[in-house]
């Protein structure tokens, strides 16, 4: 893979290779990649797998040692692909508090967070052609 980010490479199966990918990735390549899976009801309701997460949403942790925890994203950070959850949060050794990083597509959406109007109108938008 050269220096460069190139949206025409397909896969390699050297992981150092998909690393380099990743963390040359544009930010609206790595926003596709901020996507976990809806909860059963959701799929449901929007006839999609899976969809971005955003700040607002409600998850359920999925892998970890905060496994089963249900929470709302506080924080989604596209830089290092992780997002930060009110449930998870570890203790350090001077007794505050620090939100754990997951990655996405450890996390179950249980509830998506419609407040933002472009993030409405897709899921309209989604919900319209495919009924």
């Amino acid at each position: 893979m050269k220096n460069a980010f190139s949206k025409k490479w397909i896969s390699s199966t050297q992981p150092r290779k998909q690393r380099k990918y990743i963390a040359n990735a544009p930010f609206n390549i790595k926003q596709k990649m901020m996507s976990s899976h809806l909860s059963e009801e959701l799929i449901k309701k929007y006839k999609r797998r899976n969809f971005p997460v955003k700040k607002g949403d409600k998850v359920i942790i999925m892998r970890g040692q905060f496994k089963g925890k249900l929470g709302l994203i506080n924080n989604v950070n596209l830089r290092k692909l992780r997002i930060y959850i009110d449930g998870a949060e570890m203790t350090k050794k001077d007794g505050t508090k620090s939100f754990y990083p997951i990655h996405p597509s450890n996390v179950l959406i249980k509830e998506l967070n419609l407040e933002d109007k472009e993030r409405k109108k897709s899921v309209e938008k989604i919900i319209g052609t495919k009924k």
